[in-house]
């Protein structure tokens, strides 16, 4: 089968790989349709994903259909259509028993990370009975594989983590996939504002498309003091940092100044260790979900960002 290989820092190969076999009872084989590019890929084309080595087949997003099945795998059968989940979840242990998932002790994001992942036309799930979706025929596939990471991502780590209330005020950094997820999702929780900060102006407007009540542009490093005018200098009840990377931890930072309260949160990364952020808010958090399926890429209008532009020699797959 092809398959996407990283081969260390700054080096990607389409490279012809065995085909993934069963090798726990749990598991199941699946033929990929559809797999997309997160940002995390282009960390670990970086360097930046120290448990990712040379040799990993990239990727922890798509749809396909099931080719094989171990014999523990109750929920699912042969020729299944399936949605995958970035994240493998055992169902089983402590943080599964809380609804962490991502905190499996026998998963966790580890596609395309520990374990061959999805950027390939075949790829191996663990799990698979709490690990896959199934999906009804007919459905939209490029739709689909949205919710294997990004939609999730913008509505569970930053709408729902940042606790948005009737009548708040919401800033969003960045207006990619993952921050217009979270703009489309917080709808839902009725705010008064939702302002949206980017650098690229097709971004902004396709932003207001999707229900932005205002827009910054933050190309001119005057984002923070444009939000402060917006919000008759109170800032914001809310700030959505999804990018992941320092300069727009910095924006949400002081973004958020209602009452200079000052917060340190220890927040854990996917697949990474624990760091320290420096928050500023009202009464509500800051929230960064740059980080692993916190920072994922997508087809979109206009041009794209400095980041992404990294990703545009990414081969396609045979479906």
């Amino acid at each position: 089968m092809k398959a996407l290989i990283f081969q260390g820092s700054g080096k990607k190969a389409l490279e012809e790989r065995p085909k993934p076999t069963i090798a726990e009872p749990t598991d199941a084989i699946v033929k990929v349709t559809k797999t997309t590019i997160c940002g995390t890929d282009l960390h670990i084309l970086k360097g930046d994903v120290p448990t990712c080595l040379p040799g990993r087949v990239l990727g922890h997003e798509g749809v396909g259909f099931i080719e094989a099945v171990g014999p523990g795998v109750a929920t699912f059968k042969p020729r299944e259509r399936v949605l995958i989940s970035c994240i493998s979840a055992c169902g089983k242990c402590e943080y599964c028993r809380k609804g962490m998932y991502s905190h499996c002790v026998n998963g966790g994001w580890i596609l395309g990370n520990t374990i061959d992942g999805t950027q390939a036309e075949y790829v191996r799930i663990p799990h698979a009975d709490t690990s896959l979706y199934r999906v009804a025929d007919g459905a939209d596939e490029e739709a689909l594989v949205m919710l294997s990471d990004i939609l999730p991502t913008g509505f569970e780590c930053g709408v729902l983590n940042g606790k948005i209330q009737p009548g708040a005020t919401v800033a969003i950094v960045r207006a990619g996939p993952v921050g217009l997820a979270a703009l489309l999702t917080a709808q839902f929780f009725s705010p008064s504002d939702i302002i949206m900060i980017d650098v690229d102006d097709n971004r902004l407007t396709l932003s207001k498309r999707f229900g932005a009540t205002a827009t910054v542009s933050s190309s001119d490093g005057k984002a923070a003091e444009a939000i402060m005018r917006l919000t008759g200098g109170r800032g914001v009840d809310t700030a959505i940092e999804a990018v992941g990377i320092p300069a727009t931890f910095g924006l949400r930072k002081y973004s958020c100044t209602r009452r200079n309260h000052c917060q340190h949160r220890r927040t854990r990364i996917e697949g990474g260790p624990p760091f320290r952020a420096t928050l500023v808010t009202q009464h509500n958090d800051y929230h960064p979900i740059g980080g692993h399926f916190q920072h994922a890429h997508a087809a979109q209008d206009g041009p794209i960002s400095e980041d992404q532009s990294q990703a545009s020699d990414y081969p396609s797959f045979p479906a």
